[in-house]
């Protein structure tokens, strides 16, 4: 028998890396909390819209998951401890604990959530927001990150009447401009959905148990049904905290995905690795995959992932508009920048290069030259000297 592996969280990470080891020799132990097999997360929003049974959702089966709660990690005697059964002796321990949803500190939520107001991050939020909306209900989505607008479009196509209420100065600040940012915006408005941005809510206001309305900063009071709290995510640490291991935004981990303690590695959304945490399933993937080769192999690093963010926002019937990100679209002084924007077909493209190296881009609408662009950008090298920005946004990339 080879060494005894346990695998804390069986979301995307934890299930990847499960799948990778279940052909070694390795005695592999997945605990998930969550009583659902695994799933991709990145379709809940299609599950809430009704675009896909909750099926689809299924990853990859990897193996038997022991259903229960980790309280607590002994590091000196090597075992997880479990709320309801015996302790697991582990020679390797990799947390996957994933991200918790970030609720904000509002006036009525000091007491925990009232029945009607659901965050957005697990497929139980998801099964109970879909039992929850109704043709015609009001719906306020606080958050206008990825997640808020993905959310709120969903809840348009199931008939809600909905208010996306966004504190920042525009949507997906994260990964847009202001100029794309309005295209996603008017993709909303005309899909139903009210969208206010420079917008605080201050208080949630409460009747019997429910939610009847919000307060915003400027007076203004809005009656609701339904609230879904979409205002991030932040690393889930407690454990790693608890245990005694470094931790900042996230798990502090190496090039070999090693936290502070050699016999305990972390992946996904709960790592930080180079100062930075990924929140994203791509990165997920990735370290899993080099984890699992370095268990498996005693050897293999990470260095970190370059992703491309591509989406549709699409609904039934409706024109959909497709969304890639990648790299820093921010621009510093000495950048090189154009932009393309074509209002009567619904397009913006908009490319950084830095130092002769191309470093970030938006593109929403068409996405022709998003194969060309990010193949460019993934090399990390100086563009060719008769590569003009103009050519790198047509649909063969002009190189």
């Amino acid at each position: 028998m080879g060494q005894r592996i346990v695998v804390i969280g069986a979301g995307t990470a934890g299930a990847r890396l499960g799948l990778r080891l279940a052909k070694s020799d390795a005695e592999v132990t997945l605990v998930g909390a969550e009583p659902h097999a695994p799933y991709n997360r990145v379709l809940l929003a299609d599950v809430l819209a009704g675009r896909y049974p909750a099926q689809v959702t299924a990853l990859p089966d990897p193996g038997p998951v022991v259903r229960d709660r980790v309280v607590r990690i002994d590091r000196t005697a090597q075992k997880v401890h479990l709320a309801d059964a015996e302790p697991l002796p582990y020679d390797s321990l990799v947390l996957a604990t994933g991200s918790n949803p970030v609720l904000p500190a509002l006036r009525g939520l000091a007491q925990g959530l009232p029945e009607n107001v659901h965050a957005f991050r697990t497929m139980d939020d998801c099964l109970a927001l879909d039992e929850a909306v109704r043709e015609g209900a009001r719906a306020v989505v606080i958050g206008g990150g990825l997640l808020g607008v993905l959310c709120a479009q969903a809840l348009a196509e199931r008939g809600a009447q909905v208010v996306l209420a966004q504190q920042g100065e525009h949507l997906m600040e994260r990964q847009l401009d202001a100029e794309a940012a309005e295209l996603v915006r008017e993709h909303l408005k005309l899909r139903g959905v009210e969208v206010h941005t420079e917008c605080r809510v201050r208080e949630v206001r409460t009747q019997g148990g429910r939610a009847v309305g919000v307060a915003l900063a400027d007076g203004y009071a809005l009656g609701t049904d339904l609230i879904v709290l979409a205002c991030g995510v932040r690393p889930s640490t407690q454990l790693a905290r608890e245990a005694g291991l470094e931790v900042r935004s996230g798990i502090v981990v190496d090039d070999e995905l090693r936290t502070s303690d050699p016999a305990i590695h972390a992946i996904g959304d709960c790592a930080e690795h180079r100062g930075r945490t990924y929140g994203l399933a791509t990165p997920a993937l990735e370290q899993a995959d080099a984890l699992a080769d370095f268990l498996h192999h005693g050897k293999s690093t990470y260095e970190g992932t370059r992703s491309l963010t591509r989406l549709t926002l699409s609904d039934a019937g409706q024109l959909p508009l497709d969304l890639a990100t990648f790299g820093d679209p921010s621009i510093r002084e000495g950048d090189d920048v154009i932009r393309l924007t074509d209002a009567t077909r619904r397009t913006y493209r908009k490319v950084v290069v830095r130092d002769d190296r191309l470093v970030g881009g938006v593109l929403l609408g068409e996405l022709g030259a998003v194969g060309a662009l990010a193949e460019a950008w993934d090399a990390a090298e100086p563009l060719p000297q008769d590569a003009s920005l103009h050519h790198l946004l047509t649909h063969d990339g002009g190189f």
